[in-house]
């Protein structure tokens, strides 16, 4: 068996993503793509409502990713952790904060002047509460675009669709207790507060549950417990597990 510090906590999680092989790893696990490169982007941010503490923690990233398609593609990828429903008001903000930045947009030179296109942008969220209608450990919600008139699928993307809309993915930490029944579920066990020890910001996990390409994670969770920002975590809100 062997000890990781508890991610749920902000300080463990921008500890693990702060690695940059460990955050592609895990990122490229949940959008199921290949992350070539990625970059920490400063908008690291922690928001509090009503005293509360661990509300939504907030990172942001700039990749470039291998598409399904085998195509190459520069993202934005926002990640989220939030632990109450109450905090979707919070997304919407920055979500908007996200779409309304000018740095998120790439300019060109063309014959006809200066062209300007957005940067798609991924969101990922990780939810300490579970959503109303459905039990999935993880939700995709993946974009298509259709002929309205014949109902047809429409393969090309087109940079006008991909600047206003965006794909997201749910993760609902309550649910991850569930059999690993594939290596998403494996990666994001990590965040099974199932697991919790007696000090709710450690887990206890097994080892050998993990395929050795995805060990470098448990051993970031692992090397944090002796960090002294981690250890030393101060949390008024440390009683409310979540459940």
């Amino acid at each position: 068996m062997m000890d990781i510090a508890n991610p749920i906590y902000d300080v463990v999680f921008k500890y693990l993503m702060n690695n940059n092989r460990v955050a592609k790893l895990i990122i490229s696990t949940i959008i199921g793509m290949e992350v070539e490169t990625l970059e920490f982007r400063a908008t690291e941010k922690t928001s509090h409502l009503e005293n509360r503490a661990l509300t939504i923690y907030r990172l942001d990233f700039a990749a470039n990713i291998i598409t399904r398609e085998g195509k190459q593609k520069k993202v934005l990828i926002e990640i989220q952790k939030a632990k109450f429903s109450q905090d979707i008001i919070r997304f919407r903000r920055y979500l908007g904060q996200e779409y309304q930045d000018q740095n998120n947009c790439v300019k060109k030179k063309t014959s006809k002047g200066t062209s300007i296109t957005a940067i798609p942008l991924i969101t990922i969220y990780f939810l300490g509460y579970p959503l109303e209608h459905t039990k999935a450990p993880v939700v995709r919600v993946n974009r298509k675009y259709y002929d309205a008139v014949t109902g047809e699928e429409i393969e090309e993307r087109e940079s006008f669709i991909e600047s206003l809309t965006h794909d997201s993915y749910v993760i609902q930490i309550p649910y991850l207790r569930q059999k690993r029944q594939n290596e998403l579920l494996t990666v994001l066990s990590i965040f099974d507060q199932k697991k919790q020890t007696r000090d709710v910001h450690i887990l206890r996990i097994q080892e050998n549950d993990f395929p050795e390409k995805y060990r470098e994670i448990i051993r970031r969770l692992q090397r944090a417990i002796a960090e002294p920002e981690v250890r030393d975590i101060e949390d008024p809100g440390v009683k409310t597990k979540i459940s």
